[in-house]
């Protein structure tokens, strides 16, 4: 936005003891940021600044400097003056004196009060100014008195109105009143303006009544004192909010969407055309962007901030963010379902997922998506979209949609209501989260989403759109992982001794419900299996006891603390002998994998059991957290690959995805199927043909799971039976 016209400007900038040296400064960068957009010379617009307080103190005239560079270095000169805040003497110095340096009154005058609203006396010049053709514009600064600016302000006031906080904003509200007034062109075509509803906050003292006290009193008709009662009260300072209506311009220029990727320099050619310049080896793509695809199965949910902590600035940079990641990573035949909600004090669903025909049908819903305002409730919000947010449309007419979803959630600010237990409760149901916000957001990010490695952050906001990548991988790393097309029997040993303590072991209960939500849980895909281990030993459920996510994740969440002594060679000698076996849901020709979790004080007496472990075909991985006796650790793990050292237990949730990952790479390899043995009662695995039988020594059976001796047993009762009956049977007759 350019304002290239013949006007004056004049800035009356408070300069008191109320503002303070602080908000000066800010009062001093908002007329740097406006003077950007003016066309200065002495043709076009001149600019003057005045400083008040007690007194007025003319600090360059209109005709001083001619160009803008000068302009805005006199400007950052600007020394802090102090004093009482005497806006109506200083309206009054200009009603006298006029715009110095200005030209005559066919030149229109902008005059740009910046102040706090708190003035010491009457403001009833800005009247008279305004009779006399001036246009006042009243930019709060700090927690202004809003009815005081109102005052000062042309009309209509909320075009006039302005909050110097935003300086961007601000801005646009400024040039977007001189374009709608035809002070000056400052608005290119093909712009529009458009009206929101915005907030206005202050800080004000409030006389609260607080009760009453017996106070004594005297009278002219008696000399004696009477009782009475006296009411007192408190003043407190408190925050007030004020709607209000605000009017900025959007504008079509092509370098708003920011379609240059990984630190490219986006330069406008016009109102439609840019071009890129990109960092040195990513100048093959005009947008500075590999290209992408998206071609795993997931269903996928943007959940947008629109609060009015993120501003309607930052509400089009996340639509951008959207409407730029589906055309850079979507194609026809992406096997992907989309789907988008916004999210402030409510959640509303812009585009439930999979309810669209084609790719311009979601952009179209994107482009639809309109500011909201309001509070930050990401809890909330988390809670509606596990309840209501996947009742997706299938990808293909005849199959049934079961894929991994996902939620992308983008926010700037921090969240009103408790994420804690909505979060948990939305990964608890087999949702990943993947959280999206500035760097100062990286610790909360971190406990939504239960897993850094789903965190995106940016240090500016204009790093946005260099995370497409990023997310892209982090979203199918969701479909790749939990090795969804590998059977696999896995069992958690799970350390719940007084070595590991109370609050500890439920940051590790923590650890293994994190780990387990990542796989494909069914009879025909993962069986999950836990032990846990103190001065007791306890299956707490079987490989085959449950079959699905969610029923796992209620039985971790119900796994109560243990203490004692902890044995961990013990755990896996019943791991090996009653959990790892056929009877107990193991499946034949699976690979099966333990992943032992322990601080390793109980390790001492485990190499052995966990030999016997491996050698029947069962991987052994360890998790040692903290100061673990790392000899004793690997002689568990039996290799360096197998082992997973954590410094402390708050860093345990750093390697959920690296034990997933090794454990899917052991998922993949070759089947053994005599390894384990699926035979039981010592029964000799025999492979034959692609396939195995079980050679019995006294059992019998597929896996000699029937004793031969109890049999017989049986065979000779039964026969008994059948010559007592027939016997009885003669007599009687």
């Amino acid at each position: 936005m350019q304002c290239s016209a013949a006007v004056d400007v004049l800035f009356l900038l408070d300069g008191s003891y109320s503002i303070g040296k602080g908000s000066f400064e800010r009062s001093k960068h908002f007329a740097f940021k406006l003077c950007d957009a003016l066309d200065i010379n002495p043709e076009k617009v001149r600019v003057g600044v005045l400083q008040y307080s007690s007194t007025p103190r003319l600090e360059f005239s209109l005709n001083s400097y001619p160009t803008k560079d000068e302009v805005k270095e006199r400007i950052k000169k600007l020394s802090f003056k102090g004093g009482s805040t005497q806006t109506g003497q200083a309206l009054k110095y200009i009603l006298r004196k006029g715009f110095p340096g200005g030209r005559n009154t066919t030149v229109p005058q902008i005059l740009i009060v910046l102040t706090d609203g708190k003035s010491q006396g009457t403001v009833q010049p800005a009247s008279q100014l305004k009779e006399e053709g001036i246009t006042i514009f009243a930019v709060g600064i700090k927690y202004p008195r809003w009815d005081e600016l109102h005052t000062l302000a042309s009309l209509p006031t909320e075009q006039h109105v302005l909050f110097a906080e935003h300086f961007n904003d601000a801005v646009n509200g400024l040039y977007t009143t001189l374009t709608s007034a035809t002070v000056c062109t400052a608005v290119p075509s093909g712009c529009k303006v458009v009206s929101r509803t915005c907030e206005r906050k202050t800080l004000e003292t409030v006389k609260e009544f607080k009760g009453t006290f017996m106070c004594w009193k005297g009278s002219k008709a008696s000399t004696a004192p009477h009782g009475t009662l006296c009411p007192y009260y408190s003043w407190n300072r408190v925050y007030r909010k004020h709607q209000s209506t605000c009017y900025r311009t959007i504008c079509p220029d092509p370098c708003d969407s920011q379609p240059c990727h990984n630190g490219g320099t986006c330069i406008p050619d016009g109102l439609e055309k840019y071009r890129c310049v990109c960092p040195v080896g990513l100048g093959g793509d005009p947008n500075c962007a590999p290209k992408l695809s998206l071609d795993c199965s997931v269903d996928l949910l943007f959940l947008v901030e629109g609060s009015s902590n993120v501003s309607l600035e930052g509400f089009l940079r996340y639509k951008s963010f959207v409407r730029r990641f589906v055309q850079a990573v979507l194609t026809p035949d992406s096997p992907v379902n989309v789907g988008l909600a916004q999210f402030s004090d409510d959640v509303r669903m812009e585009l439930k997922i999979g309810e669209y025909r084609d790719i311009p049908e979601l952009l179209q819903s994107i482009d639809g998506m309109r500011y909201r305002g309001g509070g930050t409730r990401t809890g909330k919000a988390l809670s509606y979209v596990t309840q209501f947010g996947f009742k997706s449309t299938p990808v293909f007419a005849d199959v049934q949609d079961d894929l991994p979803r996902v939620v992308v959630l983008m926010t700037d600010s921090r969240s009103k209501d408790s994420v804690t237990e909505p979060a948990k409760y939305t990964r608890d149901r087999e949702i990943f989260i993947i959280g999206m916000g500035g760097e100062f957001l990286k610790e909360d990010l971190n406990e939504i989403t239960g897993n850094p490695q789903r965190t995106i952050t940016y240090s500016s906001p204009q790093d946005l759109l260099s995370r497409i990548p990023d997310l892209r991988s982090k979203i199918c790393s969701v479909d790749s992982q939990g090795c969804l097309a590998q059977s696999l029997d896995l069992v958690f040993a799970l350390d719940a001794s007084d070595g590991v303590g109370n609050e500890n072991f439920y940051r590790l209960r923590d650890f293994v419900r994190s780990t387990s939500v990542q796989f494909d849980i069914n009879r025909d895909v993962t069986q999950i299996g836990l032990v846990t281990y103190g001065r007791e030993l306890s299956t707490v459920f079987a490989l085959d006891t449950y079959d699905s996510g969610t029923s796992v994740m209620q039985a971790i969440n119900q796994v109560p603390y243990i203490g004692g002594r902890a044995s961990t060679g013990r755990a896996l000698l019943h791991i090996h002998d009653n959990v790892m076996t056929v009877q107990k849901g193991a499946r034949p020709g699976v690979n099966k994998a333990v992943v032992v979790i322990t601080d390793g004080a109980g390790g001492d007496d485990a190499a052995v059991p966990s030999r016997r472990i491996r050698n029947n075909g069962i991987s052994v991985f360890v998790v040692g957290i903290g100061d673990a006796q790392r000899d004793a650790l690997l002689k568990i793990a039996g290799s360096e690959d197998h082992m997973i050292p954590v410094a402390s237990y708050e860093d345990l949730k750093y390697f959920e995805d690296v034990l997933v990952q090794k454990v899917c790479e052991e998922a993949k390899k070759a089947v053994n199927l005599c390894r384990p043995s699926p035979c039981m009662n010592d029964g000799i695995c025999v492979l034959r043909n692609g396939s195995y039988r079980c050679e019995c020594r006294g059992w019998e059976g597929p896996h000699c799971e029937n004793s031969k001796f109890s049999c017989v047993l049986l065979e000779k009762q039964l026969v008994h039976n059948i010559i007592y009956v027939f016997f009885f049977t003669y007599v009687y007759l």
